[in-house]
């Protein structure tokens, strides 16, 4: 049953901006058919005249007409709807990030989806999943540090620095250590094609050992280029017999020596009266990482040695030596950017003992 039509008076105003709407090619089909239906209503048509001109039911006509009787010209807008009630709230992401601080079920390692929607009980799996999206939340990848306790952190970090960005004049500065217990290691290799075409290279997981080779490495600070060699062992006469080839390629030099903890680098205060030139100075405990040579044996490692086969310890260390040249000829020195040096603590540190 069709209510009683409305009759409708329209202002100046409000028929310009009605027919303004009319003629605009951008106007809303939607908005277009309120416009026309108000329009008749005040030319006097009625509702099922204007129903049919307009081509839409009887009903929508008596709605418009009275929308715009009641309300004017706001009346032709939409009503906000309510929707539908959201099932997970912000007390629920509080409730997942809060578990996540808490340790995981017994037995296992780490959290996973289930494992939480499982612990909350009222919670879809792929609502969880749809959480750590958003936040960034990645409960597989794992990082890992070392929080250095050498009270004298702050004046060492920045000594070491000072070397990389401020070097004295004159003088050489270097990065030393060695990389032990590198395997020579003989692996089958080749080409494995997969049933879609895709050609892999690959290696055998058995595997021959041919010994072990510990590389002394120095990295020259200001062009990036390498002196290695090859020794059984890390003992300090060898770290010493080390230095001694160092001295002697920058002869009548002042040399910086940068070093980490290691016991064979300290104590050797009557090699170091031998040669008033060198000057040690030693990262602080547990940040080998300010030591420039330790980036370039993470490329050595990348680039020379993972992946390759060697049929005898001569072979590998040929092929290290191999690689040194080659780096020293695009030799670039690593820049140093970080100026400030500072020790922070991690906030609620946990360390948790079994």
């Amino acid at each position: 049953m069709i209510p009683e039509a409305r009759e409708v008076h329209l202002s100046r105003k409000d028929r310009k901006v009605l027919e303004a709407c009319c003629r605009s090619p951008v106007t809303l089909q939607r908005d277009l058919k309120r416009a026309r239906i108000v329009l008749l209503a005040a030319d006097g048509r009625s509702t099922r005249s204007i129903a049919k001109e307009v081509g839409v039911q009887p009903r929508i006509v008596s709605l418009w007409r009275h929308r715009y009787a009641d309300h004017g010209l706001e009346g032709l807008q939409d009503k906000p709807r309510p929707g539908k009630q959201p099932i997970y709230t912000k007390t629920t992401d509080k409730r997942i990030l809060k578990l996540l601080d808490k340790p995981p079920p017994q037995g296992f390692a780490r959290w996973t989806g289930p494992l939480l929607a499982e612990a909350l009980g009222d919670v879809d799996v792929q609502y969880v999943w749809r959480f750590l999206r958003s936040h960034k939340i990645d409960l597989v990848a794992r990082k890992s540090w070392c929080e250095s306790n050498d009270p004298n952190f702050t004046a060492k970090a920045a000594d070491v620095v000072g070397l990389y960005v401020a070097p004295p004049a004159k003088a050489i500065v270097l990065c030393v250590d060695e990389k032990p217990s590198i395997q020579a290691l003989e692996r089958v290799q080749g080409y494995l094609k997969l049933p879609n075409g895709r050609a892999l290279t690959g290696q055998s997981h058995d595997y021959k050992r041919h010994g072990t080779t510990t590389l002394f490495a120095a990295l020259e600070v200001a062009t990036g280029k390498i002196i290695a060699t090859h020794s059984k062992r890390r003992r300090r006469v060898e770290f010493l017999d080390f230095m001694n080839s160092v001295t002697a390629t920058f002869p009548n030099r002042k040399l910086h020596v940068i070093l980490d903890n290691l016991n064979t680098h300290k104590k050797n205060e009557d090699w170091l009266k031998a040669h008033p030139n060198v000057q040690f100075h030693f990262t602080p405990t547990s940040a080998s990482w300010l030591n420039q040579v330790e980036v370039w044996f993470s490329i050595l490692q990348g680039q020379s040695l993972s992946g390759t086969s060697f049929t005898s310890l001569k072979q590998l260390q040929e092929h290290i030596d191999a690689y040194v040249n080659a780096y020293n000829d695009r030799a670039e020195p690593f820049v140093w950017t970080k100026k400030k040096v500072r020790q922070r603590r991690f906030k609620g540190r946990r360390i948790t003992q079994l």
